[in-house]
């Protein structure tokens, strides 16, 4: 796996590689800088562009829009106190009061700095992680494969949203969804209802485009937020001494995220205020949260960046996406003929690493591109979001044609649109539905093949000491997850 590595290093010194991450960084900023749009939406609607570029240029480019993304969010939130995105809400508390008092510049460089070194620091772990656990899953089999699939469903199902059994009936009907088409092990057609275009199945990029992008949409164009009072950046910069005093929280923070983005289904609002959280607690004058602390804009920020990396460990190693984000990244590597796997690093492993040693270096040019370009998305703020959304709907309807160029999908878009924004309407959280529907088959293809194993004891592996301890790993972060929701709710403040 070494001489992967390092073949893998050389790959990813392309041109092409770093203009189009450039490209991405710079475009996940725009849109996180937009009130009302966020980088689930810009994923979504640019993800057939990857489908056209090589891997090692395709799959950089998505990931720069993700980082991008997720600190352009932070700039509505502490100019306008708008978040651009879940991951800002945290930090739109301390960062607005911040611009309140006349700082707003000193609070986007903290901002910058904060989400650059968690998101850089766990990259770096996460590259060294990918070795021992992609070498340990390279050990299993079909019964381990379907107990680990299984249970990240469970975990899934409990830790999004707020209601687990709102939950587990739309992870359901995504398991459902998944079973459309031919049988992977009998080759029979099922749930077709005689329809021709059913027998492949239902197609990823229509759906992903459908309930993540155009619920985004109509929710822009319903609220039609536009700022009144006018975003200005004024201030000093940050000042070395007070990066110095934050770097305790930073560092405590983008520990936070990285081990959160490990886990399946929690994501970056979850490590930002957890991050947040932990950094109140730990202050000496803790009175000071929310009054305007650059400690609470950092908190938020390394926390919620340092998601990014660890999330590609569940999703290399056995094919399961963390996260709505990494769901469309899923999607990506398909697409690209990389299905995400225990087999991945052995038929592919060099260049997944040379995606993830890209992804190391976008980091530098976020830090660059985020520093010179901050005043020129703090006025991004006062665009019309009328102006943009016709332009955000070509994109999404020509995303999901392009691929297959099949007039079947923008039905499947409409469709899955509409159910999308059904769902927003009556809070069911679409996360669960797309999760089962990528996890669904190779679950059920592992399942199969665990059930032929068995011969004459087909349930007997459920009584293994592997499978019963593979239970209790990911059984763990479900009870960690819920006594901390259950002491959020009881602990005033």
């Amino acid at each position: 796996m070494l001489e992967q590595f390092i073949t893998g290093f050389g790959m990813a010194l392309r041109v092409d590689t770093f203009a189009l991450m450039a490209a991405g960084l710079f475009g996940g900023m725009l849109v996180g800088a937009l009130p009302g749009f966020t980088t689930l939406m810009a994923m979504a609607i640019l993800l057939p562009i990857s489908f056209f570029l090589d891997p090692v240029v395709g799959i950089p480019f998505l990931l720069g829009v993700y980082k991008g993304g997720i600190f352009g969010g932070s700039i509505p939130a502490i100019l306008v106190s708008m978040p651009g995105t879940g991951a800002a809400v945290a930090t739109s508390v301390d960062g607005f009061a911040l611009t309140k008092k006349g700082q707003s510049r000193k609070a986007l460089d903290m901002a910058l700095f904060s989400s650059v070194f968690g998101d850089t620091t766990s990259d770096i772990f996460t590259i060294f992680m990918i070795f021992p656990i992609a070498y340990l899953v390279m050990q299993f089999g079909p019964p381990e494969l379907f107990a680990v699939l299984l249970m990240s469903l469970v975990i899934i199902a409990v830790t999004s949203g707020t209601d687990p059994v709102k939950s587990l009936m739309m992870m359901c009907v995504g398991l459902w969804l998944s079973f459309i088409g031919t049988d992977p092990l009998g080759g029979v057609e099922r749930f077709t209802f005689g329809l021709f275009d059913l027998k492949s199945g239902i197609p990823l990029l229509p759906m992903l485009i459908g309930v993540f992008a155009i619920p985004e949409i109509a929710g822009a164009a319903m609220r039609h937020q536009q700022v009144r009072q006018l975003a200005t950046l004024v201030g000093e910069r940050l000042s070395l001494a007070e990066f110095k005093r934050c770097f305790r929280t930073i560092v405590r923070s983008t520990v936070i995220g990285t081990s959160i983005g490990i886990i399946p289904g929690l994501g970056q609002v979850v490590a930002a205020m957890m991050g947040y959280s932990a950094a109140k607690n730990a202050s000496d004058h803790p009175e000071t949260f929310g009054e305007g602390e650059l400690e609470g804009v950092a908190a938020a920020e390394a926390a919620n960046n340092a998601v990014n990396g660890p999330t590609l460990v569940p999703l290399l190693t056995l094919g399961i996406p963390g996260d709505n984000v990494t769901a469309i990244l899923l999607g990506a590597f398909v697409a690209q003929g990389l299905r995400p796997g225990p087999e991945l690093f052995d038929q592919q492993g060099a260049t997944v690493f040379a995606i993830l040693i890209a992804m190391v270096f976008a980091n530098l040019m976020f830090l660059v591109i985020g520093y010179l370009s901050i005043p020129f998305f703090s006025r991004l703020v006062m665009i019309k979001t009328s102006v943009l959304i016709p332009i955000v709907i070509m994109f999404a309807f020509a995303g999901a044609y392009v691929f297959r160029s099949d007039p079947v999908d923008l039905l499947m878009l409409v469709g899955f649109g509409i159910f999308g924004i059904l769902a927003r309407i009556g809070k069911f959280d679409v996360m669960p539905m797309v999760m089962g529907f990528i996890l669904g088959p190779p679950m059920e293809y592992a399942f199969g093949q665990t059930v032929a194993m068995g011969n004459d004891n087909t349930i007997g592996f459920l009584f293994s000491e592997r499978f019963g301890a593979l239970g209790i790993l990911m059984a763990t972060p479900i009870i960690g997850y819920l006594l901390w929701r259950r002491m959020q709710t009881t602990v005033p403040g």
